[in-house]
Parts: structure tokens; sequence; C-alpha cells
């Protein structure tokens, strides 16, 4: 069994509704389980709930401030091969503002398990989307995010 609290939930997704829906599954029988909760409380998110997930996120290449548990793993889903590379960082903290002009929000991606090259060349990508196709991506991202994060949690549960 695999007992979640608001604050385990809120770490992985800032998002109040998705908390108290998924925490009042909880216990759940197992990883799978409490994966398909989170999923499908996840999908969609709406504009609001989207803006308030992304309060708790930083600029991507930037360093994540405080001791939380979700600034912990906004720091471990950061660590990329090429981080220290400063053509790239200096390309992204650029990106990033050309992005928060345009759609007025930081920049998300799932960063984890991807190099500052590839989220780069995303965030290229996704400027010249129109508003609603980017904030549909920036939604299943928060899903996304916040399923690798319950994963590290629990997925080793039984």
């Amino acid at each position: 069994m695999i007992d979640v609290s608001e604050a385990d939930l809120s770490a992985a997704l800032h998002v109040s509704r998705f908390a108290r829906e998924v925490g009042a599954g909880s216990p759940y029988a197992d990883w799978p389980a409490l994966r398909q909760a989170a999923h499908d409380a996840a999908t969609p998110l709406s504009p609001d709930e989207i803006d308030e997930a992304m309060a708790s996120h930083p600029r991507i290449g930037e360093k994540p401030t405080g001791t939380s548990a979700s600034a912990n793993f906004s720091r471990s889903e950061q660590q990329a091969p090429d981080a220290s590379d400063e053509t790239i960082a200096e390309a992204l903290a650029e990106g990033n503002a050309a992005y928060e002009e345009r759609f007025g929000r930081v920049f998300l991606i799932r960063a984890a398990g991807r190099s500052r090259a590839e989220v780069l060349s995303e965030l290229r990508r996704r400027i010249v989307l129109d508003d609603d196709a980017e904030l549909e991506i920036v939604g299943e991202q928060l899903r996304d995010i916040a399923l690798l994060r319950l994963e590290t949690l629990f997925g080793g549960a039984a």
C-alpha cells in the first residue's frame, strides 16, 4: 500500500485540486494505481491550474533556490552533461527572456534526461507556436514532471 500526503503531491505538482483529488484516493494498492490516479487528475490542467503550478517552477538553466521538496526536485531534474556550457547557458537565458515576453510565463519542459542543447532546441521550436498549442504542451509537461517526481518518491514501493 502507498500512502500519499497532500504535501508530497503538492511537491510533485503544485495544484490544489490535484493534491486534494489524488490525496483523497490514498492509500493506493501499488505504484501503477497511484500513477494512473495522478495521470488522470492532471489530464488536462485548466489554464488557472497551469498558472498555479508555474508559480513554483524556476527558469530552465537557473539554479532553484530554497530547500523545499519542489526546489530539490528541480535541482536534480536540471542536471545535464552540458550544464556548464557557457554558450548554451547564454542562449537559454536569451531564449527564456524571449519566451517570457511572448507567453507571459517561464518556459517549462521536463528537463530530466535531456541535455541543455535539447532543451534549447525545444524552446526554439515552441516559441513560435500559437498560445493554445503552447498552453496544452505546458500542461502536458507539468503532468509528466509530476509523474516523474511521484515515481521518484513512490515508484519502488511495494
